[in-house]
């Protein structure tokens, strides 16, 4: 078991949590880090880019001249690819590009980002958050307090105090600790979790 501090909002050390260390000091796996951020990445494309072949593009029933006797090469349809308005040649169609890896790969890279972020003195635990009011400027006193200019905070149930109060500063997300997710955990400097938020997580890993 690690020891890690556990600290209030105002940055004053409060106690210490002995964290998993089947969860938090896992040997990094770079590997399958890259497996599902490339998953999550492919789940978010739209797949929407599209163009239209030959059948699609208005005009072209009529054969533009005779077969024979022109002098012109063949022709059939004003449509072809190969002239001005005519169809795309193999362009793009509507596509999902999500695919899945095994969910024991997913809980494995999740347990690699945590354990690097803590190597990486990246891990901060906080007894708990909370606000009294809506306050952008509350919440970024609190970011202040802990020098932190972009922070992935991982709480423990809704708070709508919270997530508004939050949402306006670019650089920092917060998501419940159901929804931690690889990319989310790699792409912050530092990563928040309340108290509760790290029995739920280790809870959700070693199940």
């Amino acid at each position: 078991m690690a020891l890690q501090a556990i600290y209030d909002i105002n940055n004053n050390k409060v106690g210490e949590i002995d964290l998993d260390d089947r969860v938090f000091a896992v040997p990094v796996n770079r590997h399958v880090l890259y497996e599902v951020t490339t998953m999550q990445l492919a789940r978010r494309r739209g797949g929407t880019a599209a163009t239209k072949g030959r059948s699609d593009v208005r005009g072209g029933g009529k054969k533009p001249w005779r077969q024979k006797g022109t002098g012109r090469a063949r022709a059939g349809t004003t449509r072809s690819p190969l002239w001005k308005g005519g169809g795309v040649v193999f362009g793009p169609k509507p596509r999902d590009y999500s695919y899945k890896v095994p969910r024991k790969v997913r809980k494995a890279a999740l347990r690699s980002a945590l354990s690097m972020k803590l190597q990486e003195n990246r891990l901060l635990i906080l007894r708990d958050i909370s606000l009294d009011e809506i306050k952008t400027r509350k919440f970024r006193e609190i970011l202040d307090r802990f020098g932190l200019a972009q922070a992935l905070f991982v709480i423990h149930r809704d708070d709508e105090v919270l997530g508004k109060s939050s949402r306006n500063i670019p650089t920092v997300k917060m998501m419940r600790a159901e929804g931690i997710n690889v990319y989310d955990l790699l792409k912050y400097d530092t990563v928040v979790l309340t108290e509760p938020s790290v029995k739920m997580i280790e809870g959700a890993l070693l199940s």
